[in-house]
């Protein structure tokens, strides 16, 4: 107890979907879904880049590192979610609490900055392409993958630490499915607007540039596009783009709503929407969307499969 006859918070309940109790092994069984697919579909295609020697170029390695960060990040959110599903009242350590909103910054600004550098890469391929092998070294590429990862982690810890250095000493429920910073904030019984004004410049900073990189670049490549004499060519290009630009939008657009928006104009219904399309959605479409429509890709799965039945 405090000299204010206060008890500080040493857990959190998360009340999730308690408003659709009589759908959760509806939602239970989704989740799990989307879950099982996820990470299966990531997996897949980490094996497929890493085991054929083929696919060992810049834009496949970017891929790779952005199915190892969807299994990271979904795994941070999901089966945490499906307990919670289940369980009535679920609770989280203060101390749990704290360290999955640090895992989903710090994967969320790197997804961030992967996307930029992936817009990037395909921007050198097709606009510049005399260039590519001199722009996108190996080396280049992996120095480029550490400081998206490095800056990422980086990026969030600060923002972290004063959050664990708020005081919680009243109410204990979070209204929503995970540890999120703004209903964290929430709870806090000291004016929390030093945090609130570091995390908005932070989102604001980390998702408007690599929001303004992103679309440049495949605005570039669309522009450059439009110039390819082929109408089979230039008709493909724009079917890859336009379903890449999709995820980006989802991703983004949801992204800035949430944490660039004002909060007047959110409810806490259209806040666990937009959380499920950047934390569920797009993870789950990206194997499909990236890698999995590409014609190189299933050439090496379907090798992959053919010697996989040939040994056993």
């Amino acid at each position: 107890m405090t000299a204010s006859n206060e008890t500080i918070v040493t857990e959190f309940i998360l009340l999730g979907f308690s408003g659709l109790k009589n759908i959760k092994v509806l939602l239970f069984a989704i989740f799990l879904f989307i879950y099982i697919v996820t990470i299966t579909g990531n997996s897949i295609i980490v094996a497929i880049v890493y085991g054929d020697v083929h696919l060992h170029t810049p834009m496949y390695f970017f891929l790779s590192n952005l199915s190892c960060l969807e299994i990271l990040y979904t795994s941070n959110i999901i089966p945490k979610m499906l307990f919670n599903i289940i369980m009535e009242n679920p609770t989280v350590p203060f101390t749990g609490c704290i360290f999955q909103l640090y895992l989903f910054g710090s994967l969320g600004s790197t997804e961030c900055f992967l996307l930029g550098v992936m817009a990037y890469d395909r921007y050198v391929a097709i606009c510049k392409p005399l260039h590519y092998s001199l722009l996108m070294t190996n080396r280049k590429s992996i120095l480029m993958s550490l400081c998206s990862w490095s800056a990422g982690f980086i990026a969030t810890f600060g923002a972290i630490v004063l959050v664990s250095n708020l005081d919680f000493c009243g109410p204990n429920k979070i209204k929503h499915f995970f540890c999120d910073l703004q209903p964290v904030l929430k709870l806090s019984c000291k004016n929390a607007y030093t945090m609130e004004t570091v995390s908005w410049i932070l989102a604001s900073t980390i998702l408007l540039g690599s929001c303004l990189l992103t679309l440049a670049s495949y605005i570039r490549i669309m522009l450059t596009t439009i110039q390819i004499p082929s109408s089979k060519s230039r008709q493909k290009a724009f079917s890859t783009c336009s379903a890449h630009l999709t995820v980006v939008l989802i991703f983004y657009g949801a992204m800035i709503f949430m944490y660039v928006t004002p909060n007047s104009v959110k409810s806490e219904e259209l806040n666990k929407i937009s959380s499920l399309l950047y934390t569920v959605v797009t993870p789950f479409m990206n194997p499909f969307i990236y890698t999995l429509r590409n014609k190189d890709v299933k050439q090496a799965l379907y090798k992959a499969i053919i010697g996989t039945c040939k040994n056993n």
